[in-house]
């Protein structure tokens, strides 16, 4: 009989936990579960969310028992997977880390700017505590970590879990760039295979390849991307194709691709990258009293909510607009999923993980989390060999590496000028006085979730 797993989603109250439930139900039968239980440390939201839950599970995957928690020792028991995606300070500490920068001349964006260190601040203590405390209770469970700000999360673990191959940083950023590819080149995304070195949210495409036929779709990619996405879009009548996640401003960061691809030619850029070459127009087009946060908090977050509350006030979804589809695509959801079969059934399908560097990218230091092709199996992730990168993006990428590493390194030490030291080198702040302005406030707000700077 095949083996059926112990599920955990940690965080299990998010905005993104009904999708992923919905892709485990697609997926019942490669990857078969037992039970899955959602933990959050917030009582209302998880209690939403596993009623949810509990109504989707009765009607469509009834031989699998669903829980809901927030007692750390009740949901950590026996798992074999644990997919962890927690933010620390929800959208509230977002919020602020986002108009502080702004009041302060700097980008906040929670991965890329100022707003990225103040989250990752908050986010290591959080994430390497619940590492523990799941690894009390299940030693050999593969932890799925998705939390953000990832790299810097990746670059604690890593340290304070130094020999625990089983835990795996990951993001769903690159395959989500490689549906629009997919939209783009009107093929299936899962025909596609990338080549990628960087960092998270910080890295490019070398190669995309057709997995069957070896094609190598970059000069093509490069050709069609001179145009902007609504352009293509608009040719090709694919419009109808976009989800709400690619309107707004995903569609706006889409169409910037253009503008990147045409400055920086030879490789495909992943989106973030327009933080850190581009901070001024950045910054010239957010609007300090909106920010993303309060675009998710009214958007996406609201929407998904009030799905939950129409589901739980009709007490099902079979007959219902709600029916979830099965053919339904999703970035987030299915990536997670889909690396927790190619482990547990030792696929080896390439996946874009972390990674310590040994060796990977020959020219950048020794140690640094990049982010690049690995085989994923029963053994853990083997990457692919990079080799040597350009001058300009080793640059880049040695000059966030070491922000990264004094953010951590100011978190696990308590360090004020560490903190401060990491604010300056962030490229989407780069002044010394600006960032001992920005992190004096940040240390005002965020009492509640930092160790004390000294």
């Amino acid at each position: 009989m095949e083996k059926q797993f112990n599920v955990c989603i940690v965080g299990g109250g998010s905005r993104y936990t009904p999708g992923i439930l919905k892709m485990l139900v697609n997926n019942k039968g490669r990857f078969p579960m037992k039970k899955i239980v959602l933990y959050d440390n917030e009582f209302e939201r998880q209690d939403k969310v596993g009623r949810f839950g509990e109504i989707l599970f009765r009607e469509y995957y009834p031989e699998c028992e669903i829980t809901w928690t927030t007692d750390p020792d009740e949901a950590f028991k026996d798992l074999d997977f644990a997919f962890m995606q927690i933010r620390a300070g929800r959208m509230r500490m977002r919020e602020l880390d986002e108009k502080i920068a702004m009041k302060h001349g700097c980008i906040g964006q929670e991965t890329c700017g100022a707003g990225g260190f103040a989250y990752g601040m908050r986010s290591v203590p959080a994430v390497c505590e619940l590492v523990r405390q799941i690894r009390k209770w299940s030693p050999n469970a593969w932890i799925l970590n998705y939390s953000n700000p990832a790299a810097i999360v990746a670059e604690a673990t890593k340290r304070i879990f130094p020999d625990d191959y089983r835990l795996i940083n990951i993001c769903d950023m690159p395959i989500g760039i490689m549906g629009m590819y997919a939209i783009s080149l009107g093929v299936d995304v899962n025909d596609l295979e990338a080549r990628y070195y960087g960092l998270n949210h910080f890295g490019w495409f070398t190669h995309v390849y057709n997995k069957h036929t070896g094609e190598d779709y970059l000069p093509r990619l490069e050709e069609i991307y001179t145009k902007t996405l609504s352009q293509q879009l608009s040719e090709s009548g694919g419009e109808d194709k976009l989800n709400h996640n690619i309107k707004g401003t995903w569609m706006e960061t889409f169409n910037f691709m253009s503008k990147m691809i045409m400055d920086y030619p030879g490789t495909l850029p992943n989106t973030y990258l327009q933080y850190y070459l581009y901070p001024k127009h950045m910054f010239s087009i957010e609007n300090p009293e909106y920010t993303r946060a309060n675009e998710v908090m009214d958007g996406h977050e609201k929407e998904e909510f009030a799905k939950i509350d129409a589901i739980l006030k009709l007490g099902r979804l079979k007959g219902t607009e709600y029916e979830p589809d099965p053919k339904a695509m999703n970035g987030h959801a299915g990536y997670i999923v889909d690396l927790a079969y190619a482990l547990s059934h030792n696929t080896k399908e390439i996946f874009l993980c972390m990674v310590e560097n040994h060796g990977i990218i020959s020219n950048l230091t020794e140690g640094m989390m990049v982010e690049v092709p690995c085989l994923a199996g029963v053994n853990g992730l083997e990457p692919l060999n990079v080799g040597e990168i350009p001058t300009f993006q080793k640059g880049l990428l040695e000059n966030q590496y070491a922000y990264e590493k004094l953010t951590v390194d100011a978190c696990l030490e308590g360090s004020y000028r560490k903190a401060w030291q990491a604010l300056t080198l962030n490229r989407c702040v780069n002044d010394t006085d600006t960032a001992k302005a920005i992190l004096d406030d940040y240390i005002e707000v965020n009492k509640e979730f930092w160790p004390e700077l000294k």
